[in-house]
């Protein structure tokens, strides 16, 4: 297959499953609120709050460094990957160990401890299959694990259906998210043995050097679980579960949203790890235009969330979440500034700043802790979802100044005005549109949005390509 083609394939394939994941997502949990109610719903976000805790003291940085590891010329992929997967599976292991120890010192129902310690067992395969999307990653091959998330999401809300008819109960909804982990980490393991042989391998002289130099992204990411997930912890202490549910039914919305600048990072991680220091134009041009693809991706979800959040909030979990259509709105800034999160700390990454990053995300951590502790008791739901914006606010600055001082990298985008007038062609379309059909009114003002940024000359399908040139290929 050409090269153009087979990039223009994988950029397809990997956007259209994602979106196929997504609207999955979402139907599992439309069955699952209205199933559960609020008070139920929230429980289940606790458990999952607790799943990313459990993914953020075994992280240990290992995938974010092992993805630019063998993305270096001559990597020795093999001892690499056999390595950083010994170390993921037993920390992973260990996790599941300790979780029922974890549980025992919170006042929650027997069910959902049960479900935290459903969610730690879940964690052992998802995590073993977040290791091997570097191999993905380095070879351009995302379309891959997109397909396998999609087969494994798919399984998870035929799953879901089933637990609701028969009315099975909570803990068996939970075990529907086991039961995808383990479809998706089969799957992947088995694809990653195109690239590259996977053997457990034990060179603990390896292990030092490697965790000395992922420690800090280890640290980083006990300090992201701690501004991303301890909102709904804390919710879960200081407030109802009706409460977290409300808090909960916005904030899902918008998670199974954030792939996008995750996919989007992934693809061009590995050019940016290799021009960065070898190649500046290269990765200039590169930041550039990802930088531009974030901006014109934003401007819609922003403004079609302002004017659609109650109709989203409606289809997602029905009447009985009303409350939450303004904590949509909210939160969807918070959205924002986590696709420009997303794109700095993926420059200060390849670009070996990781200690720096950690103390950056720290400080957003003191942040969102400290103003979460003072608020929730009295303003609830709604202070989470302010607070949630002022941290992904707070990580941009900090992480953008990082990038612009110690690698003289600030971005530009051509024709943001573009972007503004098409923008704002969108938000009339959408205010005409009021009162009709929500997905009549997403379709149509989606369309003059993007008709607009072409009549403009905004962006170019070339532009997007050239993220993963030929050249930059050969140049990994």
């Amino acid at each position: 297959m050409a090269v153009a083609r087979k990039i223009a394939y994988n950029v397809f394939v990997s956007s259209v499953s994602k979106v196929l994941s997504t609207a999955l997502a979402l139907v599992a949990i439309g069955f699952i609120t209205r199933y559960l109610g609020k008070e139920g719903f929230g429980n289940y976000a606790t458990v999952l709050a607790f799943l990313s805790f459990f993914a953020a003291i075994s992280d240990l940085g290992l995938y974010h460094i092992a993805t630019r590891e063998i993305s270096r010329e001559g990597a020795d992929e093999e001892r690499i990957l056999g390595n950083i997967f010994s170390i993921r599976l037993i920390s992973s292991v260990a996790v599941f160990g300790i979780s029922p120890l974890v549980v025992w010192f919170f006042a929650y129902p027997a069910d959902v401890k049960a479900g935290i310690v459903i969610a730690a067992a879940s964690f052992i395969f998802s995590s073993g299959y977040q290791i091997l999307n570097g191999v993905f990653q380095k070879n351009l091959a995302m379309d891959k694990v997109a397909v396998g998330e999609l087969i494994g999401k798919g399984v998870q809300v035929i799953t879901v259906i089933l637990v609701v008819r028969a009315n099975l109960g909570f803990n068996w909804i939970i075990s529907a998210l086991l039961l995808n982990m383990v479809v998706n980490f089969s799957i992947i393991y088995f694809l990653a043995k195109k690239y590259v042989r996977i053997h457990l391998r034990f060179d603990f002289g390896y292990w030092k050097t490697f965790l000395k130099e992922s420690a800090p992204m280890g640290i980083a990411a006990i300090i992201a679980f701690v501004y991303f997930k301890m909102d709904t912890i804390l919710l879960s202490v200081l407030k109802s579960s009706a409460d977290v549910g409300i808090y909960n039914a916005a904030y899902k919305v918008l998670e199974n949203i954030t792939f996008f600048p995750a996919m989007i990072a992934g693809l061009v991680m590995p050019i940016m790890a290799h021009s960065i220091f070898a190649n500046r134009g290269r990765f200039v041009d590169v930041a550039d235009k990802t930088f531009k693809v974030f901006v014109i991706l934003v401007a819609p979800l922003v403004i079609g969330t302002l004017f659609l959040a109650d109709d989203v909030i409606g289809l997602i979990g029905g009447a009985g979440f009303a409350e939450a259509g303004v904590v949509l709105r909210i939160l969807v800034f918070a959205l924002a500034f986590i696709f420009f999160g997303q794109f700095f700390n993926t420059i200060l990454i390849v670009g070996n700043l990781q200690k720096r990053l950690m103390w950056t995300l720290g400080l957003a951590a003191v942040v969102n802790v400290g103003l979460n502790l003072v608020f929730i008791p009295q303003f609830s739901y709604m202070a989470a979802a302010c607070i949630s914006v002022i941290t992904e606010f707070t990580v941009v600055v900090l992480t953008a100044t990082l990038v612009a001082r110690k690698l003289k990298y600030i971005p530009r985008m051509e024709k943001l005005s573009g972007v503004v007038l098409a923008g704002g062609l969108m938000a009339a379309c959408l205010f005409l549109l009021a009162g009709l059909n929500f997905f009549i009114s997403a379709v149509v003002s989606s369309g003059v949005y993007f008709t607009a940024l072409w009549v403009f000359k905004t962006i170019k399908m070339a532009e997007i390509m050239s993220l993963v040139s030929k050249k930059g290929i050969q140049e990994i």
